[in-house]
């Protein structure tokens, strides 16, 4: 090793160790101002994460522990649900479960649960509130055998389905709603089968509301993209008004809104007695075509509610592209057409991208709209999730078809990452 006047060079002692004002070395010091940056930073944060863990992760989780479990079977009928816990589905449970289901109902009497008891069970097994109520009523004259009484009383006690359904909703986890929620049931062997013909709609209504939403996405594209464009290009005074023109929709209440397209859309609405004043359609408002409480009434205010969700990400990405770029596309010899698709809208993507994940994923989760405009032919899945809560009181359905729908929105998501990508999304 090379030395300098022959001396080699010797470390620093500790007394070289840079210290703050304080006399506390730099680095721990560094590492003690770090620490307090970040408590800070979190400490200022806090309020909106108790916030979003209070009204969204909570709320979310317990919808979807309530969708597997459904404690009321197992606490009204408990005596039951332990003789059934070792049945094993091949025929008819034994005389010892039948006397427990006789007592469990006799108990449920007395604290006026029946009712309750039959209403849950209705939900999975059509006509089991009856049976329920009815045995309820008539657990004082009942005598051993109680299998024998019940199926005197009513023959539904020798449905083996019955039981299995009694068994499934007495468990700590289920997955009967979520059969149920597909369309699936549980057949006399306990195996997985499909509901009837006539009884299936929630697949189907799953359906219609990705198509339709996947609609409405690309409806908005084309809507959204020239205005985009006008506002990005336009003077600076004309494009703010029209910018105004965009966020108008956002002062009024969607409710208000809704209540316009009823109006505009109607038989004797705006808009027809417009086209029959014009010999376009028949001036009979019977015959005249119908565009409200169907999917096209759904579809155009859809359109309109979104639109905005659109034109903004897209916006806000081509006011960051240089008109620079087009000028020196079209300075070496490139036509509108070859600058438009080589050069400028290539550069659009992310926004297009962010608009159409926005759109579609507010469109799959919404209910006001196709409330009020869809009829019977433009509901969505919130609107059937919406009945089974305010309604049927079917809370179990409601929470696996409001899981189901999670789930599906994150599977396209992350479908939506591996094609496009999360990275290159832009919002501004």
């Amino acid at each position: 090793m090379t030395t300098l006047g022959g001396l080699a060079p010797s470390k620093p002692s500790s007394s070289d160790t840079l210290v703050a004002a304080d006399g506390t070395p730099l680095v721990r010091k560094l590492a003690q101002v770090t620490r307090r940056a970040r408590l800070k930073a979190f400490l200022l944060v806090l309020p909106l994460l108790l916030f979003i863990v209070v009204v969204f992760v909570l709320p979310i989780a317990q919808m979807l522990w309530l969708s597997v479990n459904e404690p009321t079977i197992r606490q009204d009928l408990p005596r039951t649900t332990a003789r059934l816990a070792t049945w094993d589905r091949q025929e008819l449970p034994g005389e010892d479960v039948f006397a427990a289901l006789v007592e469990d109902l006799k108990d449920a009497r007395e604290r006026q649960a029946v009712g309750r008891i039959g209403a849950m069970m209705n939900h999975v097994y059509s006509g089991a509130r009856s049976v329920f109520v009815g045995a309820g009523r008539r657990t004082g004259s009942l005598a051993a055998p109680y299998s024998k009484a019940l199926l005197d009383l009513d023959a539904t006690w020798g449905d083996p389905r019955l039981w299995i359904m009694i068994q499934s909703m007495s468990q700590h986890t289920t997955s009967i709603h979520y059969l149920n929620a597909v369309d699936r049931t549980l057949d006399e062997r306990g195996n997985i089968t499909p509901v009837p013909e006539n009884q299936r709609i929630h697949i189907w209504i799953f359906w219609r509301t990705l198509w339709m939403s996947a609609l409405i996405t690309c409806m908005c594209l084309p809507l959204g993209y020239p205005v985009a464009y006008l506002l990005a290009s336009l003077p600076l005074r004309t494009s703010n008004l029209l910018m105004i023109c965009v966020l108008l929709p956002f002062w009024t209440a969607l409710l208000v809104r809704i209540t316009a397209w009823i109006a505009i859309l109607q038989s004797d609405g705006v808009l027809l007695s417009s086209l029959a004043a014009l010999g376009f359609v028949d001036m009979d408002t019977a015959k005249r075509p119908q565009l409200v409480y169907n999917m096209t009434g759904t579809l155009v205010a859809m359109v309109h509610v979104l639109l905005p969700s659109m034109i903004l990400p897209l916006y806000s990405v081509m006011k960051t592209i240089p008109p620079s770029y087009a000028r020196a596309a079209r300075s070496l010899g490139a036509t509108s057409l070859t600058t438009f698709r080589r050069i400028y809208f290539p550069q659009t993507i992310p926004g297009i991208a962010a608009g159409a994940l926005l759109v579609f994923i507010l469109s799959v989760g919404y209910y006001i709209t196709p409330a009020l405009l869809g009829g019977k032919d433009g509901v969505l899945i919130s609107n059937f999730i919406a009945l089974h809560v305010e309604s049927s009181l079917n809370w179990s359905l409601a929470a696996a078809l409001g899981g189901l729908l999670l789930m599906a929105t994150l599977i396209l998501y992350w479908l939506f990452n591996k094609i496009v990508g999360i990275d290159s999304l832009k919002m501004g």
